[in-house]
């Protein structure tokens, strides 16, 4: 009688044991987890750095990314540059323009988080060995509306009267 009892209570035991595990597993599928849920936005992201001097405009360059929401890309255009550190020992530098940048789909608007870093050499015909560099960096952070040009800095030329602004329009993708 007392193994009757016992093995009743086992088997009920492990039908609800199973049950109860086919339910979480049901639920568990039923449910889609919130990134599935998500749906993911393409984006292409225009860079401007425009020049100034004295208010006019007198260079621009162009740069284009395209990334998906939530996600970050880089841009990198230059020349690694060997110099000499100490005798016989050489180091290389990237010389020319990194932009890397960051955007997230908010209830908001569009967040973006840019780091630019932008150099080239002070004079071109001088010593490649020892070069000397010029150098502009902003780090930026902000909320983008689709289609409209937001500057995200300006710095200006301690060397001259020139001002520099990083510029940048987002186009949402279909």
């Amino acid at each position: 009688m007392l193994k009757k009892i016992v093995v009743a209570l086992m088997l009920s035991l492990m039908c609800g044991w199973g049950i109860g595990n086919a339910a979480a597993q049901e639920a568990n599928t039923a449910k889609p987890t919130p990134d599935a849920e998500k749906a993911v936005n393409a984006y292409r992201l225009d860079f401007s750095v425009t020049e100034l001097e004295d208010g006019k405009k007198i260079n621009a360059r162009q740069y284009s990314i395209y990334m998906n929401n939530d996600d970050s890309n880089e841009i990198k255009i230059g020349t690694r540059v060997p110099a000499e550190v100490k005798q016989g020992e050489l180091q290389y530098l990237d010389v020319g323009t990194n932009i890397w940048c960051r955007i997230e789909e908010r209830a908001n608007g569009l967040a973006i988080h840019v780091r630019a870093e932008i150099s080239n050499f002070a004079t071109p015909e001088q010593d490649q060995s020892r070069p000397v560099l010029r150098q502009l960096s902003i780090k930026a952070s902000s909320l983008a509306q689709l289609g409209k040009p937001l500057v995200l800095g300006s710095v200006d030329d301690p060397n001259s009267r020139r001002q520099f602004q990083l510029e940048v329009t987002v186009m949402k993708l279909k």
